[in-house]
């Protein structure tokens, strides 16, 4: 029997097996395999993979993949393919750059974006082509913005320096509803309910201490919510309402607020306690309720850690990372509630109700790419001179992985394991030091059987004290929440470092952990783990833009408190990211023979092997007069990390590991780089959004 006339659930059971492309060159080769391979399983199958490779569909307004019709669906799965692919190969161009013929062949799907809204009225199947590949809507009129977020490829959601919040129809070009408070509140944090076609935001103000950063500071939270209604062609059929949720207060410095599951009010922040320079852990069982939970983790503050919180099933996740491994520390709800207080007022401010370490903790160790070797004599002063010593290193590195399960408390074991070398860290603290950290997980609309994945993209800067410049890379990487492959680490007293056994100093490692645990996993255990070891170690590889450049950083102007004297806030780089993707607006030198280069590669590598040393033969005065020439080019950048496959793997198409290609994206010509405000990126539409002072706010479209 021939293979096209084979039954459709045999058909059907062979594309499971299927990758896009597949399926694609089989639908070229008849008619009847044509149509087998068109049908709502395959690309429900097709659209599973995409988001499984943290890929969104670009769904117009609030839709789900559900709500899609047959050709909708298979219009979004082959535009969401020519993206992720596209994107890995070359620079993203501006939407309607190519030819009319190669339009047709691709069934206008490059030639077509949610934001542009270019879709013929009901009832006829073609799509026009647009005037322009971008779109220019305003900012709320007489405001500076503070923050912009697209909602959605139908909205943007802006906070202004004055204390408003405003929802814009990028359709209508127009303001759909306003939150004003009449004072100036500051937008924190944003979380997108799909499913609920909801916005939950917390604002925060200041009531105390606004110029001292200790346990004497108090402020003020406004959780809000922003309902929009949309029918399921993603069409506004009313227009979207502030409602207030709850309030509350802090004391302390609160470092950050997370929205961990509205539908739940689950809501928590850390706060820096002082006195004792570790993290104190504040949660919202219910924010309906006037109870709240508030302890010291003991987990050591190092400003230099970037943090995160994250809700796995009913735990409650601190994720930190350090410039060598990952650290996750796990708080079950049933803990947290024996904690419980109750505020007698709403005047009353919350206290805290002890040191509670953590129920378990897991740490896992970065995997760092070898450098490139240029010659013996590089190769081996680069492995004396920047491999990183530590008293933990050997011990992560060479305990057996183990699933995260409680344990018992047991002693820490004193036997040394084998020595191991791994690769060096190519951008060590110091002098490397994190500027911004992004956390991103998949924040689209997905589909249930699809594992959730976190993303972290950390701006990495280095200060030269003689020439006063800042220079800055990228790192990247995926991770899984807990980390698999692991080492466990026991809930003992918490040491300074890594992991430490018994007898050892304090490490000079920026997070604090407990002591490695002596209780290994038995055999049977370590085998069922070990042949997943590489899949799961390439979560936790580093991709870096290891080429230093120069990013933009605004210095907003500080508010005024009471006595006129406001606090200056560190400056503000106009960095964007997605998961996988990054955007940028950087400085550079229009001499510079690589400045109008389409793309560099760039791999991680010795910082001097990347031209990051100082050139001394310059004479002051030139130098002054070539930095201010540096200073009046700007350029926006775009970098598309490896994707993070189904099977937990990092899929480079280049064949190695360890660098990501930088592009130069085309802008259009009445942008002006040197006026933007603030930037974004929303990958599912292929877009990045950037408010100018002018108050415009352009959509740039590419494909």
């Amino acid at each position: 029997m021939s293979f096209h006339l084979l039954p459709y659930d045999l058909l059907l059971n062979i594309a499971s097996y299927l990758e896009y492309v597949d399926v694609h060159v089989l639908q070229l080769t008849c008619k009847s395999l044509y149509y087998s391979f068109t049908t709502r399983p395959v690309y429900r199958k097709l659209a599973t993979d995409l988001l499984r490779r943290c890929r969104p569909l670009p769904l117009k307004g609030f839709q789900r993949p559900g709500d899609l019709s047959t050709n909708r669906l298979m219009y979004s799965v082959n535009k969401a393919h020519k993206y992720e692919h596209a994107w890995l190969v070359r620079a993203p161009r501006p939407i309607g750059s190519t030819t009319a013929a190669a339009d047709i062949a691709h069934g206008s799907v490059r030639t077509h974006n949610n934001y542009l809204d270019l879709e013929s009225p009901a009832g006829s199947s073609a799509i026009s082509t647009p005037k322009n590949w971008y779109k220019v809507v305003r900012a709320p009129p007489g405001e500076e913005v503070d923050w912009l977020s697209p909602i959605t490829s139908s909205y943007t959601l802006c906070a202004t320096k004055s204390g408003k919040v405003v929802c814009w129809d990028v359709q209508s070009d127009s303001c759909l509803a306003e939150w004003n408070p009449g004072e100036r509140w500051e937008l924190w944090k944003c979380r997108v309910e799909f499913e609920d076609k909801m916005v939950y935001f917390t604002m925060a103000k200041v009531l105390h201490g606004s110029n001292s950063y200790d346990d004497s500071r108090v402020m003020e939270f406004s959780l809000m919510r922003l309902q929009f209604y949309e029918n399921a062609l993603g069409k506004k059929t009313a227009s979207p309402i502030f409602s207030p949720v709850t309030s509350f207060k802090s004391v302390g410095v609160v470092m950050n607020i997370f929205l961990l599951d509205p539908s739940a009010r689950l809501l928590s922040a850390f706060v820096w306690v002082s006195n004792s320079n570790t993290i104190g852990l504040y949660v919202l069982l219910d924010w309906e309720k006037d109870e709240y939970v508030f302890i010291d983790t003991g987990i050591e503050c190092v400003m230099s850690s970037n943090w995160s919180c994250i809700l796995f099933e009913r735990n409650i996740v601190i994720h930190c990372e350090d410039s060598d491994a990952a650290f996750q520390h796990f708080y079950p709800l049933t803990l947290l509630e024996s904690h419980s207080r109750r505020l007698k007022t709403k005047r009353e401010t919350p206290t805290l109700s002890g040191r509670v370490t953590p129920f378990e903790s897991i740490v896992k160790r970065f995997t760092f790419p070898a450098p490139r070797i240029h010659s013996i004599r590089q190769s081996s002063s680069s492995s004396t001179s920047s491999s990183i010593t530590t008293p933990s290193s050997s011990s992560l590195n060479n305990s057996p992985p183990i699933q995260v399960l409680p344990q018992p408390v047991v002693q820490p074991s004193t036997s040394t394991p084998p020595n191991f070398n791994p690769n060096p860290n190519p951008f060590p603290f110091p002098p490397w030091y994190p500027e911004s950290a992004h956390f991103v997980r998949q924040w689209w609309p997905t589909l249930s059987n699809v594992p959730r994945i976190s993303c972290t993209v950390v701006l990495l800067a280095s200060h030269d004290p003689i020439t006063h410049k800042t220079r800055f890379v990228l790192a990247q990487h995926y991770f899984r929440v807990p980390m698999r492959c692991a080492d466990w680490v026991g809930n003992a007293t918490y040491v300074s470092g890594v992991a430490a056994t018994a007898g050892s100093s304090s490490s000079s490692s920026s997070t604090p952990v407990p002591s490695v645990s002596a209780t290994t996993p038995s055999i049977d255990s370590h085998s069922r783990v070990k042949n997943n070891t590489t899949v799961e170690d390439d979560a936790m590889r580093l991709w870096y833009v290891s080429t230093p450049f120069e990013v933009v950083c605004l210095e907003d102007p500080s508010p005024e408190d009471e006595d006129g004297d406001g606090v200056q806030e560190r400056p503000r780089p106009l960095v964007a990211v997605d998961f996988g993707h990054a955007v940028w607006i950087e400085y550079y030198d229009q001499d510079d023979g690589k400045a109008d280069d389409d793309s560099e590669t760039a791999t991680a590598t010795d910082p001097e092997e990347v031209g990051f040393e100082r050139e001394d033969e310059s004479s002051a005065e030139q130098d002054e007069i070539r930095e201010q020439e540096f200073q009046d080019h700007k350029r926006l950048r775009f970098v598309s990390f490896p994707p993070f496959t189904d099977d937990g793997r990092v899929n480079d198409i280049h064949g190695g590991w360890g660098g990501a290609e930088v592009r130069t994206l085309e802008i259009p010509p009445e942008l002006d780089l040197h006026s933007v405000e603030t930037i974004n990126i929303d990958q599912s539409q292929g877009a990045i959004i950037l408010s100018v002072k002018q108050g415009r706010i352009f959509i740039l479209c590419y494909e």
